[in-house]
């Protein structure tokens, strides 16, 4: 495996002793994290509302889980049930941090960061980026939206939220469910018990396998790929037209063994190559040594058009979930008892 992949710490996910500095910090951690959720609990710090009712997607793991998917899905209801969503975010991994951003189409990842860029591409509504999600999600109601979905912000306190939506890897759950950096919680397990809704990413590839399936009052999602996207543009090839073939399978995101194992699942030859969430990609990083195909996260091909030969292909990624989700999420965000 290439590139130069920062892999969570062994020990939150396979059942080892994290060393006693990990163990000695994550008290500190989670002792600052307390103090602050109770600053806004006892009302000492105050909630900014919206003025619209606002959707959160996030969790409580370091880590990818599959917030992005499942923002695009929702925002795709929205649009479908006629309502004018927009999308806050707070643009990790981009140039500028401190400058708040509109997202459109054109918009470079470095300028915005790479989920912002592909959500923005794919749905077509308004994206805001902000390191303060409150005040992003202000103007996108200024912009005529009349409803703001957060990607990622279960933490950020300060925007008041309508929906909480929680989301989950389905194969790796809460790893040792200790505090960062013991282990991979930002939060503490039971504060999931205080979202809407528990959304489980199950794997879709047997290879992986389901990680246990749901429990109770948690709502399966599976994510689906069927075609090869170009990244220089032009027809997509099914996915299962690579079925046979070697090809190099790049992948910078939170988990890139989930994406590895849905392509082999599909009867490719993956070697893979597993980079840093975010990873800034340049031409250096493709150097391979071989002229097999490139398949890529849909987030990856964002950062990589500059510099993409005819080789290069993203895979996009659907996020599928029960009807009765969405019948009680859209139920849930526009109550009429809302209270904005």
């Amino acid at each position: 495996m290439s590139g130069s992949a920062r892999q969570p710490p062994g020990w939150w996910y396979d059942g080892s002793p994290p060393p006693w500095h990990a163990r000695w910090a994550a008290g500190a951690f989670a002792a600052l994290a307390s103090a602050r959720r109770a600053l806004y609990r006892k009302g000492w710090r105050s909630r900014i509302k919206a003025g619209v009712p606002v959707v959160v997607v996030g969790n409580l793991t370091a880590g990818g889980t599959g917030k992005t998917p499942l923002t695009i899905a929702l925002v795709d209801r929205l649009l479908a049930a006629g309502h004018r969503p927009g999308v806050v975010s707070r643009g990790y991994g981009r140039a500028d941090e401190g400058r708040a951003v509109w997202v459109d189409r054109s918009t470079e990842a470095a300028a915005a960061g790479d989920e912002p860029v592909l959500i923005a591409r794919r749905c077509g509504v308004p994206v805001r980026v902000d390191r303060d999600r409150a005040a992003g999600a202000r103007a996108l109601a200024a912009e005529g939206c009349d409803v703001v979905v957060c990607d990622d912000g279960l933490q950020h306190y300060r925007l008041a939220r309508d929906v909480e939506i929680e989301v989950i890897d389905g194969a790796r759950r809460y790893g040792n469910g200790l505090p960062l950096p013991a282990g991979p919680m930002r939060e503490p397990p039971e504060r999931g018990a205080e979202c809407d809704f528990r959304v489980v990413n199950i794997a879709a590839a047997p290879a992986e396998g389901d990680g246990g399936g749901t429990g109770f009052g948690e709502w399966p999602m599976r994510l689906r790929s069927e075609q090869a996207q170009p990244v220089l543009g032009g027809r997509a090839r099914p996915l299962a037209g690579f079925a046979g073939q070697r090809v190099h399978a790049v992948a910078g995101i939170g988990h890139p063994e989930r994406f590895f194992a849905m392509l082999r699942a599909q009867g490719i030859a993956v070697v893979p190559h597993a980079f840093p969430d975010h990873h800034a990609f340049g031409p250096d990083d493709f150097a391979f040594g071989s002229d097999l195909p490139v398949l890529m996260t849909e987030k990856d091909a964002v950062k990589c058009a500059a510099f993409a030969t005819e080789r290069y292909f993203s895979v996009p990624t659907d996020a599928e979930l029960p009807e009765a989700f969405w019948i009680a999420l859209l139920d849930k965000v526009f109550k009429p008892a809302c209270d904005l």
